[in-house]
C-alpha cells in the first residue's frame, strides 16, 4: 500500500471494530507527533516570544482563570 487511496480502500474494507481501533491508533500518533513538534519548536526558540509575552501578561494580571473563561460559555 503506498497511496492513500490504497489504504483508504483497505480500510474501508476492515470491520468496524477494527476501524475504530485504528482511528484511535492514529490520533495517538497524531498526539506524539504533536508532541516531537512543540518539543523541537521549544527546543529551537520558536517558542521563546509568546512565553515572554504571556510571562509579561501573566505578570500585568491580563490573564483570566481557566475556570472563569469555562464558566463564561
Amino acid at each position: 500500500m503506498n497511496t492513500r487511496l490504497e489504504v483508504e480502500s483497505a480500510i474501508k474494507q476492515l470491520p468496524e471494530d477494527e476501524v475504530r481501533n485504528l482511528a484511535r491508533w492514529l490520533q495517538e500518533y497524531l498526539d506524539e507527533m504533536w508532541d516531537r513538534q512543540i518539543e523541537a519548536d521549544l527546543e529551537s526558540g520558536k517558542l521563546d516570544r509568546l512565553i515572554a509575552q504571556a510571562e509579561e501578561d501573566i505578570a500585568a494580571s491580563k490573564v483570566r482563570d481557566l475556570d472563569e473563561v469555562l464558566c463564561d460559555g
